[in-house]
């Protein structure tokens, strides 16, 4: 069984690691400022699927496989390098195509959809980013306790459990906090700078991911 001392020390590293701005905290904020609430719960719920996923097969040792083969991580890698640029760069293209018109703040393709439609563009977003399964791979060793199959399937299913619950927890924060600017940000200016923001660091993250280490 895992100790409450490992289970805090691994609460303690992945509550720093979800406090840390990154694609996700950028998405969770956009869609919260631009759609519906229930459609920034699909994103969050999305993106704590894909941490799900990750902690069990980091736990199966299944991202060491990933991670042990050059190939399919690199594919992995440029699969998600491409998804996130297109993401962004369609955010930004879209504040283009809206300059002229103002058509309003909430008539581009990207803040429309529901709970489902969240759902997948956040479990995509962390699905086909290797970085996540990396860190599984390299973190969970250290806290699973010896045991066979079965023994490691739970404890890192418990692990992600607690990673998930800070998560959803932060992502609450952010959408709550989003909401209360959201009549501020909606305005057809205010909603591009956000957009060309949040567009070109999506982007920024998928370019990083392509060529960075």
């Amino acid at each position: 069984m895992i100790t409450a001392s490992a289970l805090g020390s691994f609460a303690l590293i992945v509550g720093l690691l979800t406090l840390t701005p990154g694609i996700d905290t950028a998405l969770v904020l956009r869609t919260a400022v631009t759609g519906r609430r229930t459609r920034a719960w699909g994103v969050v719920l999305g993106i704590q699927t894909g941490t799900l996923v990750w902690g069990v097969l980091g736990a199966l040792g299944v991202t060491a496989v990933l991670t042990a083969s050059h190939l399919a991580y690199t594919a992995l890698r440029w699969a998600g390098a491409a998804y996130l640029v297109w993401m962004g760069a369609r955010m930004v293209w879209a504040t283009l195509r809206r300059r002229g018109g103002d058509a309003g703040p909430a008539q581009d393709a990207d803040s429309g959809g529901g709970f489902w439609s969240g759902w997948r563009k956040g479990a995509l977003t962390n699905l086909l980013n290797p970085k996540v399964g990396a860190f599984y791979m390299a973190v969970l060793p250290q806290f699973v306790p010896e045991g066979g199959a079965v023994a490691h399937l739970l404890a890192g299913t418990l692990l992600a459990g607690v990673h998930i619950a800070l998560g959803v927890i932060w992502s609450g924060v952010l959408i709550l906090f989003a909401r209360t600017l959201r009549d501020t940000l909606r305005r057809p200016s205010a909603r591009r700078v956000l957009d060309r923001v949040t567009g070109t660091v999506i982007a920024a993250f998928g370019a990083r991911l392509a060529f960075g280490e």
